[in-house]
């Protein structure tokens, strides 16, 4: 094999190996579920009860809104709608196992987003949840 064969071909398979390392994870940053996007209706949100069926967790998408609002029922049957919007500097909040982080500047939050670790030190902002029929309503 010549040498310029030899450089080509080992380039080929250094790309190759990156790839395999690097579009895992690009995948893992994908949405795992569905986002459900709707409008704001006298400062309230209408989410289908159905929806946590066989999620406990969904993105909900208000029209019009920067940020997506995480709503998580709990084991009680009680929901908790959390805006993905970091307390530190405004970047958006990504689901994690145990809560959210924010990949901007490290912050974390527990699944009721209290602050788990800095630089944020304020709360995420929670939105109060009501149900009627059978939708869930977040009050905004």
């Amino acid at each position: 094999m010549k040498r310029k064969e030899f450089i080509k071909t080992t380039c080929n398979f250094c790309l190759l190996g990156a790839a395999s390392l690097v579009i895992p994870s690009l995948i893992g940053c994908s949405p795992s579920q569905n986002i459900f996007k709707t409008v704001v209706n006298n400062k309230q949100i209408e989410v289908p009860l159905n929806l946590f069926d066989k999620e406990s967790l969904q993105m909900v998408r208000p029209k019009g809104f920067e940020f997506d609002i995480a709503v998580q029922k709990n084991k009680d049957g009680n929901f908790i709608a959390l805006l993905m919007q970091c307390t530190h500097a405004d970047n958006e909040v990504q689901a994690s196992q145990n809560g959210f982080i924010c990949n901007a500047h490290g912050s974390r939050f527990d699944a009721t987003g209290k602050v788990l670790k800095g630089p944020a030190s304020l709360a995420l902002k929670q939105y109060k949840t009501s149900i009627n029929n059978n939708n869930l309503i977040i009050s905004i």
